[in-house]
């Protein structure tokens, strides 16, 4: 499945800036390409930013880096639950109240990766699992309508958003 055959009514509106940003890739492919590009991006970047936030309130990198993780975490579930057919409709999530919730900051940065490999890792198996029945199947999060394999394209393109915010404002 290629991001550009994705129809439009398989997302919100607000999901279609992750979509968009991805320049028609293979789903499974992605999960696998973007988990390695993302761990040499970062691995690539001064040690001094890791900590750096650009201006007052705003997330360091190792808080970007637990968000992302903690996002693909919940939309994984959201595919494993839509892709089973169930027709619950799920809640979004405040991601501030998340990012005030975690220790990513204590963290090595090497902690991170080694989470954000291992969910990757599972969300690519999870994809792969799913027939091609379970990937069109639709449900209802944050009161929208999303397709199984419109949330496999939202995670890596909600990835590659945060890698291009660290390019902007981070380094």
């Amino acid at each position: 499945m290629n991001s550009n055959q994705l129809p439009i009514n398989e997302y919100s509106k607000f999901q279609s800036t992750y979509i968009n940003a991805l320049n028609g890739v293979d789903l499974l492919e992605e999960l696998e390409i973007s988990l390695h590009d993302f761990i040499r991006f970062i691995q690539n970047l001064p040690m001094d930013k890791f900590d750096y936030r650009y201006a007052e309130g705003k997330w360091t990198i190792k808080d970007i880096i637990q968000h992302v993780i903690d996002t693909e975490r919940i939309f994984s579930y959201r595919a494993l639950r839509f892709s089973r057919n169930d027709k619950t409709p799920l809640p979004g999530f405040e991601e501030n109240d998340f990012a005030q919730n975690t220790d990513a900051n204590a963290r090595s940065i090497q902690e991170l990766l080694t989470e954000f490999s291992a969910v990757r890792y599972a969300t690519l198996l999870l994809f792969k699992s799913f027939s091609p029945k379970q990937l069109l199947n639709i449900g209802i999060s944050s009161n929208e309508n999303v397709s199984v394999r419109a949330i496999g394209f939202i995670i890596i393109g909600h990835q590659k958003h945060h890698q291009k915010v660290f390019e902007g404002r981070y380094l």
